[in-house]
């Protein structure tokens, strides 16, 4: 789908992806095209889907202390019911912030949110233990961040 995508798509992309604040008006100056061609682009890219949705990202450290933990699920036989009550309770759910289905000795990878351990060693019995078919959970405490980004890399722009 990218090999549609001309250079200056693709600068776009990189840019929103930094700041999607950015006024038609200084997004156009950063990618160095005018004003109107630059808007008819993302608007382009936003209707072929490459632009899911603009968001704007909260520093979670003004909200208190809080860890990001790994969870590793194991889970049993589902049925198709049991499957779809699972993803609608991990959609429900705010503090898991990502699901995977992963493949390996594990079923589920999941991204947590935890204002402290005791929350959640709570949160494993009366959240995800509950869910259907969880037989097992394995937890990993990021202790620190190294890296954080939501950007991914758009080919072609890794010099730019």
């Amino acid at each position: 789908m990218s090999e549609n995508l001309s250079h200056l798509d693709l600068r776009i992309l990189q840019q929103i992806q930094r700041d999607s604040s950015l006024s038609t008006s200084e997004l156009s100056e950063k990618v160095g095209i005018s004003q109107s061609p630059c808007w008819r682009r993302l608007q382009r890219l936003r209707d072929e889907g490459y632009v899911r949705k603009q968001v704007a990202l909260v520093d979670r450290s003004k909200f208190g202390q809080s860890f990001f933990i790994y969870a590793t699920l194991k889970i049993g036989t589902l049925t198709d019911a049991q499957r779809a009550d699972f993803t609608r309770k991990v959609e429900i759910t705010p503090e898991i912030l990502e699901c995977y289905s992963i493949i390996g000795e594990r079923d589920v990878m999941m991204k947590i949110i935890a204002p402290s351990m005791d929350w959640y060693q709570n949160f494993i019995f009366k959240t995800l233990m509950k869910m259907p078919g969880v037989v097992d959970v394995q937890s990993i405490i990021a202790v620190a961040e190294m890296k954080y980004t939501t950007e991914i890399p758009v080919s072609g722009t890794r010099a730019l």
